[in-house]
């Protein structure tokens, strides 16, 4: 916590116990001013008392149930004060030095609403499995894939207030909607080539145990911002879904 923060970091959370302290210890080991602010949807697992005990170090937390991710978010960023915002989720991990990292490159490109680095994808056990998918900003990959990997990410406040952050709607693809309104409010998100943050890949998360859900919220958000679907996206539903269901269930064996 700082008395003059220069990032606001949302960190919504439900039922993460087992990896919320892991998330948080990330974040207090940024080396620049911060604020941590933790919204949690009324957890039955231990979550609490983790929040507990961090109190004295969080800036704002709370513990009770509500509309859901992105509202928890929405409403974490709006009692942050900081110029610039992010959020973690409870189960991903900041790399040592990324908000400084990350912030140093927004500094340079004042013309983008925001900036996005490398993310290692996580298996469960917290070793890492592969890198995630990044590339430098293209409107026509962004219609084709989510290129920018959410924890990986920093945000002017000035543009989240412009965009009215994240549309609590969505459940599924929120993040991806924001980079397109991000883009069509302030011009292409500016990327750095550096590793700055993890996500974890595990039974629970909502990407693993409902692909169908996700592929086809992501579609509408494509023909919503694009004004059609790429051909790439009806390809490779059947195979990406199947995959993804044969991905989960190895994961939820494994956890079990």
């Amino acid at each position: 916590m700082s008395e003059h923060p220069l990032v606001s970091v949302a960190v919504p959370s439900y039922n993460q116990g087992k990896f919320l302290e892991k998330a948080l210890n990330s974040i207090f080991l940024q080396d620049i001013p911060h604020e941590i602010l933790v919204a949690d949807g009324g957890s039955s697992d231990g979550s609490l008392a983790i929040l507990q005990q961090w109190s004295p170090r969080l800036s704002w937390w709370r513990s009770h149930t509500d509309k859901g991710q992105a509202s928890a978010i929405n409403e974490a960023v709006s009692i942050g004060s900081a110029p610039y915002v992010c959020w973690l989720n409870s189960d991903d991990l900041l790399m040592p030095g990324a908000l400084a990292a990350l912030l140093e490159s927004l500094e340079k490109h004042r013309d983008s609403p925001a900036v996005y680095g490398k993310c290692w994808l996580l298996k469960p056990d917290g070793t890492k499995a592969m890198p995630y998918f990044t590339s430098s900003f293209s409107e026509w990959m962004l219609a084709r894939r989510c290129f920018i990997a959410q924890p990986a990410t920093l945000i002017r406040r000035s543009a989240w207030d412009a965009v009215g952050g994240l549309d609590e709607s969505l459940h599924m693809c929120l993040d991806y909607d924001l980079w397109w309104k991000l883009y069509k409010y302030g011009g292409p998100l500016n990327y750095l080539a550096k590793e700055v943050a993890a996500t974890r890949m595990h039974a629970e998360t909502k990407t693993s145990s409902r692909r169908a859900d996700h592929y086809r919220e992501a579609m509408s958000v494509v023909r919503k911002h694009y004004g059609s679907v790429p051909l790439k996206w009806y390809i490779a539903w059947p195979l990406m879904v199947t995959f993804a269901s044969l991905l989960h269930n190895f994961m939820k064996g494994k956890s079990n």
